[in-house]
């Protein structure tokens, strides 16, 4: 199964209802300024780490800045083993502004 594109409201779902972990792609500063609660940032130095210790059977929810990088990497994670990935339409900037 290839990843699938999923919106705000899905995902806020799948994170409530099914524990679905969250990557968060973009650099460290903008994940530091702010990101989806219980995020992980995951960049090149440390996509292996999270791999290996990472559970492949939850789903997984990519997000970056408008979600169009987080499609490739969604697409990543699943080719390495990850069943359920998803890639959060309109990015952090969807999420922010439906959290307003």
């Amino acid at each position: 199964m290839a990843c699938m594109r999923i919106g705000v409201e899905e995902a806020r779902e799948l994170i409530d209802e099914q524990n679905a972990q969250v990557v968060d792609v973009r650099d460290r500063s903008a994940f530091e300024a702010g990101h989806i609660p219980g995020a992980t940032f995951v960049d090149e130095s440390g996509v292996q780490e999270f791999i290996a210790n990472a559970d492949s059977r939850r789903p997984l929810i990519v997000c970056c800045y408008h979600g169009n990088m987080s499609q490739g990497a969604a697409d990543y994670f699943n080719r390495n083993g990850f069943e359920h990935t998803y890639s959060l339409d309109g990015g952090w900037e969807a999420w922010e502004a439906r959290s307003r």
